[in-house]
């Protein structure tokens, strides 16, 4: 049999790892390697892509809030203040929790932006992509919609983009009319999808005298969903303290019944009868935080009746993120 020839590179023009344009697994490797992306420069982004950040909001202003609007919150929106100020030709940056097709962000003709919240991600770093949605919004053409994408490994996070000292104020809605300014000249896609997300928002409230706390209410009862900044092993302990000594509820017929894990962070979760409202439990959640500002300063190691309690506690326990 005859040998084969040795293969031969075709000469190509030499570009540097930062050059390299992200493409498709399968594709060839832009770098001229002759090797599939995946298998080359294609590492790298993969291990960016998969390595999950624990915590994406830390350090954001309202991480709590942040939590609460990326998995709790049906409608709310939040002025967001940039670190460099506004671009020329932006008059505001708003996050929305849902854009009208599930769009990531949108560029309105105005030239103001809303940057979608409960988007699926490319990577494991929520905040990197978010980020990378919002400078492309910002630079977009009035009118338009972003579309999502693989966020480069290297990028800006949200935490480089935003006013470390700027305020985050949630506004909570009753349904999505923040969409469209104009209702009347929505094309009828954006109406759809306006119907549609009117339709399957819970009411909710935000609590006013207590941080990153929720009233929402659903066919059959009630609920409040306190998303919590204490570490988790703390938290939990301070939890079953105040479980077993019969001082966890918020009034009478209320009942905590166990917590969500989500982005980091501990969202205890309350049952309420039908009857009562977000104003009702503001005093009863004022008061419980007060109650679990003290167990969490206790260090006693927790009895059996409290490791029982915790024990319920991490049963019923599911984590979203």
């Amino acid at each position: 049999m005859a040998k084969k020839r040795p293969q031969t590179k075709a000469g190509r023009p030499q570009i540097t790892d930062g050059e390299i344009p992200v493409v498709g697994a399968r594709e060839p490797c832009p770098c001229g390697s002759g090797r599939r992306y995946k298998a080359c420069h294609g590492r790298a982004a993969a291990h960016a892509v998969t390595e999950l950040v624990q915590r994406p909001f830390e350090g954001l202003p309202g991480e709590c809030d942040w939590v609460a609007l990326r998995e709790l919150v049906p409608a709310a929106t939040v002025e967001l203040t940039l670190k460099d100020g506004l671009p020329e030709g932006v008059p505001s940056v708003t996050l929305a929790t849902v854009l009208p097709m599930a769009w990531p962000a949108l560029r309105r003709d105005d030239g103001s932006v809303l940057l979608g919240l409960q988007n699926d991600t490319a990577s494991g770093d929520l905040s990197r992509d978010l980020a990378d949605t919002l400078q492309r919004a910002l630079e977009a053409q009035p009118g338009t919609p972003v579309q999502g994408r693989r966020a480069p490994a290297d990028g800006p996070r949200m935490q480089d983009l935003l006013d470390p000292e700027g305020a985050f104020g949630p506004v909570v809605h009753a349904g999505f009319e923040f969409w469209v300014p104009d209702p009347e000249n929505a094309t009828p896609e954006v109406s759809a999808s306006l119907e549609r997300a009117n339709a399957a928002a819970i009411p909710t409230v935000k609590l006013t005298g207590v941080d990153a706390a929720y009233w929402c209410e659903t066919p059959e009862k009630n609920h409040l969903r306190w998303v919590m900044p204490h570490a988790e092993e703390r938290l939990l302990d301070a939890l079953a303290r105040l479980h077993a000594a019969g001082r966890s509820s918020l009034g009478e017929g209320t009942r905590l019944v166990g917590s969500f894990r989500a982005h980091g962070l501990t969202v205890p979760v309350w049952d309420l009868p039908s009857g009562v409202s977000a104003e009702d439990v503001e005093k009863p959640a004022a008061e419980f935080a007060e109650r679990l500002a003290t167990a969490l300063a206790s260090d006693a190691p927790l009895t059996a009746d409290e490791r029982r309690a915790r024990g319920g506690l991490t049963n019923r326990q599911v984590t979203l993120s």
